[in-house]
């Protein structure tokens, strides 16, 4: 029964329970929302749009998302509360109408070393019980094909019960898992480069041990002493014991001063401490050390494939669990449809289902052994939504930030396939995108704007896509632009020569990367991109790559202590008010006592999450209530913190708080389209697209010759898409060389010089399909890519 003749016959007839067609918001004022109101249909597609910091967020993920969350986490027993967090009341008057909400979001998945793409969607659990079934010869459990569980071995004495008499007999268990025993299950092992641990010609105290963080001053130099180490000998002339003591000794325990610690030697303490975390979640200078102190090599007992030598000689079909979890899913699953074994038949069928739904929703370049850490946002993103399109849940609402990231033209159009097959299904699908090839298929929209931070959080629009183009609106008038190609083109200044490149799919490509222009590389999801820019290009001299990684830093970073901003403003007022510039930092002299410059107040309550709540002394100012009467130009520092870029850009232009320095730098984050972002706005809130452009306006500073974005257009509007391109044009026009990731077909017209890479993804990509201008490729037509563009420019 269609929606219309059901509010049409509201009569006696209706059932009451029928009636509730709408989730409600009443007064939503979470962030920069301006008491909106809006009625979203159910079992309906509504696509949210508006500029960069309008609001969406604000609206789907922290409002309606956020209070469906917490009122699902308040009917599980506290015991389980305690390790979920714990989500605050949104700020608004009322919402109704809600239904569970699945959010597929784009963080990165769990940077677990041991994680990897069949471990996260099942695929893995599934191969495992079918070789445990199957393969030839016979091992025993599903965990003896497992690498992430270690064979374990026991022995002694058990109580065996018969009848009226027990009696005690010695026995031995055996429960094999499938971890290699050499590496873990981790697949490569690591050796230091000991000339990166220590100086030999120096001594302990004199700073000859290089890793960071052992300070001889704390608790390391009397570790070290109570173990029997002289900290003044250098240590190139320690006897084989001492270096032993200091470099390999076991955990011991010692006193020291009266206290009981326990010593253990610096590899083994490395090793729990930085390597068994992802590298890329370490801090920078921490990360910096691993990467010059450890080399990784492919474990040579397992050859890489993290598993015991039975569980690789276990066979179906001539192949083991590696080599199947290391096809290309769609090779794979070709492979699981050919197997007719009547004895595991609905395990087949479960296994074949998930395996095409990775080919259906372009995934099926990937293979089940590929770790998890290494997917992009967008992959990611793709990956978890496997998950629920098998799913026999109707009636909830799924939440999606910018699904069609990092996917090509080709690609989105079946991704609109599967946001309405789950509407189809009877669910709420809610999508905040900026692509109007997405936003063409909504049934309804919610444009957020008119502008963005402070002058958005107000509902522009609401109803039908053909309603939006007529609107007038921002995103109205943008739906239909189309980018034309650039009449002439830059001609290159010389060429980065790539030659024989071979990381993952690349098929032995040899390229010339233009220099001094424009250059786009561009291709279907899995074609090479990032695999030859990343593999060939990123680590040269001079190449400054900008990427959408999480910025390291903890949640008291924010835009004004990333790009060094605070710096200059913390000297301009120390010298206005005649006193020291620490006063002015709220990680060090001026922070409020009660909550340490952080401006919330975080109490562990055992058992439970821990709750944040704004701090009552500061009321989540940060800084001490005698730092806030000191003034430059009439605005205090938390004042100034709280100014938008856009503001700051001006306060600090001219007049009293005339700062060149600072004014650097807020112009540069105007450019790069973050001018409504606030100056105190936590790092951990930015958006990847938000995080990008931050490091690039962070990085424009800084010499770099080549500049490597990853698609700089995520997260943007339509209308921001035009900045962006006259940021790039600048870049460029400035002397520096400009290579961009990118799908977005105005950034492809835009270009100078255009590498396509295909025709397909995984095995069937990884070549270089066309070089050349946009016009030409327009001409061309022969590519993917071609026709898309061609059917773009209207050419």
């Amino acid at each position: 029964m269609s929606m219309v003749t059901r509010t049409d016959s509201r009569s006696a007839a209706q059932h009451a329970a029928d009636s509730h067609d709408l989730i409600r918001v009443h007064g939503a004022r979470v962030n920069n929302l301006k008491d909106v109101s809006v009625e979203i249909p159910k079992r309906r597609l509504t696509v949210f749009t508006g500029v960069s910091g309008s609001g969406k967020s604000s609206l789907v993920f922290d409002t309606i998302a956020a209070e469906s969350q917490r009122l699902i986490n308040e009917t599980y027993s506290a015991f389980l509360q305690g390790f979920m967090p714990s989500l605050a009341r949104p700020e608004v008057d009322l919402l109704d109408g809600l239904t569970t909400a699945i959010i597929v979001d784009q963080e990165r998945m769990g940077a677990n070393p041991r994680s990897t793409v069949g471990t996260a969607t099942d695929a893995n659990a599934m191969l495992r019980i079918l070789f445990s079934r199957l393969g030839q010869p016979h091992l025993g459990s599903p965990n003896a094909y497992s690498f992430n569980l270690p064979s374990v071995r026991a022995s002694g004495a058990i109580t065996v019960e018969r009848g009226a008499k027990t009696k005690t007999e010695k026995a031995t268990f055996t429960q094999l898992g499938g971890m290699c025993p050499r590496c873990e299950g981790m697949g490569s092992l690591n050796d230091f480069d000991l000339t990166a641990l220590y100086d030999e010609s120096r001594s302990l105290s004199d700073g000859g041990l290089k890793v960071p963080g052992y300070s001889m001053d704390g608790w390391y130099g009397r570790l070290f002493q109570g173990i029997g180490l002289d900290l003044d000998k250098p240590i190139g002339r320690y006897t084989k014991k001492e270096m032993h003591d200091l470099l390999y000794k076991e955990p011991t325990k010692i006193k020291v001063e009266g206290v009981n610690l326990t010593y253990e030697g610096v590899i083994p303490k490395v090793q729990k401490s930085m390597l068994s975390k992802d590298v890329d979640a370490l801090q920078p200078h921490v990360r910096r050390f691993v990467e010059r102190a450890v080399t990784f090599t492919t474990c040579t007992e397992c050859g890489g494939t993290r598993l015991t030598q039975e569980a690789l000689g276990s066979r179906i079909r001539g192949k083991n669990i590696a080599n199947v979890c290391a096809m290309q899913i769609s090779d794979l699953a070709r492979w699981v449809r050919d197997l007719d074994e009547p004895s595991v038949a609905p395990l087949l069928t479960g296994l074949q289902h998930l395996l095409d739904s990775f080919a259906e929703i372009g995934l099926g370049y990937l293979s089940l052994d590929r770790p998890s850490g290494t997917l992009s946002g967008g992959e990611a993103q793709r990956t978890k939504m496997i998950r629920h399109l098998g799913s026999s849940l109707t009636d909830v609402t799924y939440v999606f930030d910018e699904p069609t990231i990092g996917l090509h033209p080709h690609d989105i159009q079946r991704m609109n396939g599967l946001l309405l097959q789950l509407r189809d299904k009877g669910n709420t699908v809610l999508v905040v995108e900026h692509k109007p090839e997405a936003i063409a298929i909504a049934d309804h929209v919610v444009d957020l704007g008119p502008g963005a931070g402070t002058g958005g959080g107000e509902v522009v629009f609401e109803g039908t896509v053909a309603g939006l183009r007529a609107s007038g609106t921002l995103t109205g008038r943008h739906l239909d632009d189309r980018a034309a190609l650039k009449p002439s083109v830059r001609t290159p200044s010389g060429a980065l020569e790539v030659r024989g490149a071979g990381t993952h799919n690349l098929q032995d490509v040899d390229v010339d990367v233009p220099l001094g222009v424009l250059c786009v590389v561009t291709g279907v999801a899995g074609s090479g991109k990032s695999s030859l820019i990343h593999g060939s290009v990123a680590g040269r001299d001079g190449v400054v790559v900008v990427d959408q990684g999480a910025i390291r830093g903890s949640r008291r970073s924010n835009p004004a202590t990333y790009t060094g901003l605070l710096e200059p403003i913390r000297k301009a007022f120390a010298k206005a008010n005649g006193v020291k510039p620490a006063l002015f930092s709220s990680n060090s002299e001026g922070a409020c006592p009660t909550c340490n410059g952080a401006g919330v107040i975080y109490t562990d309550l055992g058992v439970m999450a821990t709750v944040e709540s704004p701090c009552e002394e500061c009321e989540g100012k940060r800084f001490q209530a005698a730092v806030l009467e000191y003034t430059l130009g009439g605005r205090n520092i938390s004042e100034v913190l709280a100014m938008s870029v856009a503001e700051a850009e001006e306060f600090f232009g001219d007049g009293e708080a005339r700062l060149p320095a600072a004014h650097a730098i807020l112009s540069r984050l105007a450019d790069v389209g973050l001018g409504y972002l606030t100056l105190g706005q936590p790092l951990t809130t930015l958006s990847g697209g938000e995080r990008q452009r931050l490091k690039l306006a962070a990085q424009m500073a800084e010499k770099g010759d080549v500049y490597v974005l990853d698609e700089p257009t995520t997260g943007l509007h339509l209308a921001d898409v035009e900045q962006l391109l006259g940021l790039l044009d600048r870049l460029v026009d400035s002397g520096r060389s400009v290579l961009v990731i990118e799908h977005h077909q105005a950034v492809m017209a835009h270009a100078d010089w255009l590498i396509d890479l295909g025709p397909g993804a995984g095995h069937d990509g990884g070549r270089i399909v066309f070089e050349g201008t946009p016009a030409d490729l327009v001409a061309d037509r022969s590519t993917l890519t071609g026709q898309h563009l061609a059917a773009y420019v209207g050419g």
